[in-house]
């Protein structure tokens, strides 16, 4: 929070509005990022490949399976943690939905036009590839 309001505020202001030591702050932010940090970081550039190499269609275990499959050391529960950090979900199929009810006693509407659809010889349709 510091690092992002440095240009609008003065380091010391909030250092001391957020209780925190100025050399902290600035060993903080030289301080080179830790092992897992650095490893969390290789591993979300995992999960996304795969996430769109299967589509956004993988849950977290299908997703894990794949990642191990590729040689990749991870566990489901760090998939699961760095999905949600990313805020990445799995696209689900939507159920089929009925929309027509043919069982109903109502009157059909009436042919009014009377048509008989047979077709003559020179009218016919025709198809063919090209």
């Amino acid at each position: 929070m510091i690092d992002t309001l440095r240009q609008q505020y003065p380091v010391a202001l909030m250092c001391r509005v957020l209780d925190v030591s100025e050399s902290g702050f600035h060993a903080w932010n030289i301080r080179p990022p830790c092992e897992r940090e650095q490893k969390n970081a290789r591993l979300v550039i995992e999960i996304l490949a795969a996430q769109q190499r299967t589509r956004e269609t993988y849950s977290v275990k299908r997703l894990h399976s794949e990642l191990v499959g590729q040689g990749v050391q991870i566990t489901a529960y760090r998939v699961r943690v760095l999905r949600k950090k990313l805020n990445l979900r799995c696209k689900q199929k939507r159920k089929f939905k009925v929309t027509t009810y043919s069982k109903h006693h109502l009157p059909f509407a009436p042919n009014i036009l009377k048509r008989e659809l047979v077709l003559l010889a020179h009218l016919r349709k025709r198809g063919s590839a090209i």
